[in-house]
């Protein structure tokens, strides 16, 4: 876990934004922030590292989606960037309308991945488990899209090892992104098949869909989560450079990645996106009674 407070001292690790801290335990009315240390989270917590919000909040980077959930859950956070299912398993958090981590069509991020066998075919798929949501999602394309289920076994984000004990591996955040770029799916002969997750869904839904939200168990907060977003898009060029090579996506594809495929704002079609997304898992017994969405504000 990765720890920002006061004043923090830049330095550079396997190609992330990697940060020292003077961390002060007991701050005085200095908001506590979480969030995930993938590419795709960048654009929303820059403002919070190097912008106009710099030194206003704490901010806890992680790469594990699910570790701010988890923070958020323990109340030991103000507001977390968190997979979305979350907000059915939280009691008492609202979400921070309008910004999101989403899809509109296309995440390049989320995906499954064959031992060339089509969807199927799959019998057992190894699951990252750093996200809830995008575990959610498989077992929903399982289960109310293809018709059955297969055997679901937790692993680490490794696609070698996954693929040595299943069919079919779930890989989400920079991991899966490296990997559409790998050359073992672009060659004719290749025995792997690459399965957008967000592109799934959209084909049976026709609906967008919302990966992760900020939330917050307070009534108010005094952060303009909107205004930071749109800093960040204006510095798109800085986090491209600071990502690239530890992805090894070249300049024009992280920028596509980023500007067109990541949505970060929730239009109409994600947010009815994410409200089937929450019905369905009641459906199939994944969550509870389905919560109305209560945004803040």
């Amino acid at each position: 876990m990765i720890l920002i407070g006061y004043l923090p001292t830049l330095a550079a690790r396997e190609g992330r934004l990697f940060f020292e801290s003077r961390y002060n335990p007991n701050p005085m009315d200095t908001p506590r922030l979480s969030a995930s240390s993938y590419s795709n989270t960048a654009p929303l917590v820059w403002s919070f590292l190097y912008g106009q919000n710099h030194g206003k909040v704490e901010l806890i980077l992680d790469n594990a989606p699910a570790r701010s959930a988890e923070l958020l859950a323990l109340d030991r956070v103000d507001a977390a960037l968190v997979p979305v299912i979350a907000y059915q398993m939280l009691e008492g958090v609202r979400l921070i309308p309008d910004v999101c981590v989403g899809a509109k069509e296309r995440v390049r991020s989320v995906c499954l991945v064959t031992k060339g066998e089509d969807l199927e075919d799959v019998r057992s798929v190894s699951l990252d488990t750093s996200s809830r949501t995008s575990v959610v999602l498989t077992k929903l394309i399982f289960r109310e899209f293809l018709g059955f289920e297969p055997e679901w076994r937790d692993s680490r984000p490794d696609i070698d090892s996954m693929l040595a004990e299943s069919d079919a591996a779930l890989l989400i955040g920079d991991p899966a992104l490296r990997l559409s770029a790998d050359s073992r799916l672009k060659t004719q002969d290749s025995r792997l098949k690459y399965f957008d997750l967000a592109e799934l869904w959209h084909s049976h839904t026709g609906l967008g869909f919302v990966f992760a939200m900020w939330m917050t168990r307070r009534e108010n907060v005094s952060i303009d989560f909107a205004a930071a977003r749109d800093e960040g898009l204006a510095h798109i060029d800085e986090i491209i450079a600071n990502y690239e090579t530890d992805i090894r996506l070249g300049p024009d594809e992280m920028r596509k990645y980023l500007l067109e495929n990541i949505s970060y704002t929730t239009d109409d079609s994600m947010k009815r996106g994410l409200e089937l997304y929450f019905e369905l898992a009641a459906k199939h017994n994944l969550i509870g009674r389905v919560r109305e969405l209560n945004f803040v504000g």
